[in-house]
């Protein structure tokens, strides 16, 4: 009897989710500051950007307090075709500034933290509470090798899969 009841169990643990923590958000972001293009460096992606290269996410703040974002790559290669998406940002936490909701499709805001700014605005990571998409940035199409690993261990601390980040290749400058 025991013996059939163990693949059972087995069945019913791994449909327990493990609580995990929110991921922390920086304290304070300038948004005139941080507006402007950032490369992304890595991702773990989202269905329109798995085969992205020189990816941009730029960003402006609109008179209404809106963060209008345009979101620029190519499609399966340096030479691919290039696509487009305008989604809009919207600051949820008036204090900080550090936590959005980005609005590609009326009503919905997809979370978007920005969980780590260094002090000169040139490098960020962008998380989510459900830790499936991520997306590390800079102001350059490149990032130094011990930046970029350490945020990689940071992505590691606050529970993501880093097996699924996606380094994104951008054309020589």
């Amino acid at each position: 009897m025991l013996l059939l009841l163990l693949p059972s169990l087995g069945l019913l643990t791994g449909c327990v989710s493990v609580a995990r923590s929110p991921i922390p958000t920086v304290p304070r972001v300038d948004l005139p500051r941080f507006m402007g293009d950032w490369y992304v460096i890595a991702h773990i992606p989202t269905f329109i950007e798995k085969t992205a290269h020189d990816a941009v996410e730029s960003y402006a703040l609109a008179p209404d307090g809106t963060i209008a974002t345009t979101f620029t790559f190519r499609e399966g290669g340096p030479d691919g075709p290039e696509k487009r998406y305008t989604p809009r940002g919207f600051v949820r936490d008036r204090v900080n500034r550090s936590t959005w909701g980005m609005q590609f499709l009326w009503p919905v805001k997809a979370e978007f933290l920005i969980a780590s700014l260094d002090a000169d605005y040139t490098q960020t990571i962008i998380a989510r509470n459900a830790r499936d998409y991520v997306w590390i940035m800079a102001r350059k199409p490149e990032s130094p090798a011990a930046d970029y690993a350490r945020h990689v261990g940071q992505l590691e601390a606050w529970g993501y899969d880093v097996t699924k980040l996606r380094r994104v290749p951008h054309a020589p400058r």
